[in-house]
């Protein structure tokens, strides 16, 4: 993969840009990759969306991840520092410093939206050291490759199981960790919260590690803005939840509700095709026997 990609630094960007948002529309045009599954958890989320309407912002989706994955190859470490620099917006990203300074590190909150790759690589560049927890791929290849290239720009990476006290030493050396947390989790890994008036089996982890350490969670986004260019949003700092159990469900569901209207503001920047809604909750039992 690593040789076979290897050319795609050499390109001018408006080269790539191109290459990325033809590979988009394949995927969602040509291929129709999950496009009937994402038009209809698209449809069930944002009910008052027409039908040319979820077309539209289905395209835009596609268009996103190309683009995205010919941004994420082209882009080095070299050229990181000019790239933020003429190609990003930065908006409130002293508060960030601030959590950072003020308490024992700061957690991120954030999704798979914009140029989320982007947003893990920017960290380092602009002086915040990062650890992000993040699943295995299904291909083993492109999973080394992808962690390959975060450790290029700075990004230390831990896998979800094992992670936590990891976590809490990145924590109180002042650094930051960052959470995804739009994906699907198993029973077994997680609670469930409304996401789209929908439950969602959702990580606790953020909840528990912010409780635990003391560390406040800042919503931190990427936005992607016309031209190739994109904005780096950063939002109100959420404080640490008790440590017990409706607490840490409460700041999840917070979480998610922060990572609900962003998508509502910004659905075609969102990746509808992962199943985020797979786990359901356990049936309720039967009862036994009729009325007495």
């Amino acid at each position: 993969m690593r040789i076979a990609l290897g050319w795609f630094p050499s390109l001018p960007l408006p080269a790539a840009l191109g290459l990325g948002r033809a590979l988009g529309r394949f995927l969602g045009g040509g291929l129709r990759y999950r496009r009937g599954e994402a038009a209809a958890a698209m449809r069930r989320s944002l009910p008052g969306m027409d039908a040319a309407a979820v077309q539209r912002v289905l395209d835009e989706m596609y268009e996103n991840i190309g683009l995205s994955f010919a941004e994420s190859l082209w882009l080095t470490p070299g050229r990181i520092e000019d790239y933020l620099r003429q190609r990003v917006r930065f908006e409130r990203l002293e508060v960030a410093q601030t959590a950072r300074s003020e308490g024992p590190g700061a957690l991120v909150l954030t999704a798979h939206t914009g140029n989320f790759d982007l947003l893990c690589r920017a960290a380092p560049a602009l002086g915040f050291p990062l650890t992000i927890i993040a699943k295995r791929l299904r291909s083993a290849t492109w999973d080394a490759e992808v962690r390959r290239r975060w450790a290029e720009f700075g990004v230390r990476v831990l896998p979800p199981r094992g992670a936590y006290r990891e976590c809490l030493r990145s924590l109180r050396r002042g650094e930051l960790v960052g959470f995804m947390l739009d994906q699907n989790m198993t029973r077994d890994e997680g609670v469930f919260v409304e996401f789209f008036g929908r439950p969602a089996c959702t990580t606790p982890g953020l909840a528990h590690l912010s409780a635990h350490s003391g560390a406040p969670v800042v919503p931190v986004f990427m936005e992607r803005l016309p031209a190739g260019r994109h904005a780096l949003r950063v939002g109100e700092p959420m404080s640490p939840p008790a440590r017990d159990a409706d607490s840490i469900v409460a700041a999840t569901q917070a979480y998610t509700r922060v990572i609900e209207d962003w998508v509502r503001a910004h659905p075609g920047q969102w990746i509808w095709i992962h199943r985020r809604w797979k786990t359901r909750p356990e049936p309720a039992p039967t009862a036994v026997g009729g009325a007495a």
